[in-house]
């Protein structure tokens, strides 16, 4: 099968990047899923002494049994499934379009391209991601009395609560901090992409590949820094970065588990295509 030579976003390399990426995510957030699970526990459960990871983990597991590490796990990955087809589709679609078309690919591209990527995601995904936190909390044992608890039948009952309850501004909440952190996987694709292609003039054969908000921008960014001074004042500045060990543990094995699937999945799917020289990027 060849390529296609119509648009770049509808390209069959474009498709399977997605798809790719997708698999490499599902995969990488099952394995990794509790560290998420002890870092949100750690940031909304103020009261919890323990702040090791393995300790945290060792208390769900004694207090709520093995499966409450995985409570909320069909949610996130359909979220995941969203976010990453998007992520994925978008950045290699601008790959092909702002790489292809000049012959060269440069760090400030990638970074470019990673931004908008993330940005397109965020905006698009950020309901998703919003309904599952509130999924993955339900029936959780708090320290904290005044944690509000939800009664949240699925995904789509939650949608349906949140938007007849709160607003459908309140599936937006937090976009503001979101879009700021675009730059996050902007710069994990800049340095994956550069030093893929470092490797590659080395000689290394890489396989292809119930508040109501309003919804303003004065009003988020007020959200943002009374949420940042509420935790500076009960917790000082160390508050901030409740959970840290947690999501650095879990950023770096699943963005590595990831880019490894992603990248064995993409090279099998493009040597069944015949699409091998096209995948080398």
């Amino acid at each position: 099968m060849k390529a296609s030579a119509g648009s770049p976003l509808a390209s069959y390399e474009t498709l399977v990047h997605a798809v790719a990426g997708v698999v490499g995510s599902v995969t990488a957030t099952t394995t990794f899923f509790p560290l998420d699970t002890a870092r949100i526990r750690l940031q909304v459960d103020e009261k919890r002494k323990s702040s090791s990871t393995p300790v945290i983990l060792a208390e769900i597991v004694k207090e709520e049994g093995l499966s409450a590490l995985y409570r909320g796990l069909f949610p996130v990955i359909s979220s995941v499934c969203c976010s990453n087809f998007v992520y994925f589709y978008t950045f290699n679609s601008l790959k092909a379009i702002l790489v292809k078309g000049n012959g060269r690919a440069t760090p400030s591209k990638d970074l470019l391209m990673g931004c908008i990527a993330g940005a397109t995601n965020v905006v698009l995904t950020t309901p998703m991601w919003v309904v599952n936190t509130r999924l993955k909390l339900q029936g959780a044992k708090f320290r904290k009395e005044d944690v509000h608890q939800t009664e949240y039948k699925g995904i789509l009952d939650a949608f349906q609560q949140i938007i007849t309850n709160e607003g459908v501004g309140t599936l937006w909440n937090g976009i503001l901090p979101s879009l700021i952190l675009v730059c996050n996987p902007g710069i994990q694709f800049m340095f994956y992409e550069g030093l893929k292609r470092k490797a590659s003039k080395a000689g290394r054969r890489f396989e292809p590949n119930k508040r109501k908000s309003k919804n303003t921008f004065q009003e988020s960014v007020r959200t943002v820094i009374n949420l940042l001074s509420e935790r500076i004042k009960k917790g000082g500045f160390s508050g901030l970065y409740k959970g840290l060990e947690a999501k650095l543990l879990q950023t770096v094995f699943t963005a590595a588990l990831m880019f490894l699937v992603y990248e064995r999945i993409a090279g099998i799917t493009f040597k069944i295509m015949g699409l091998s020289k096209v995948a080398k990027h």
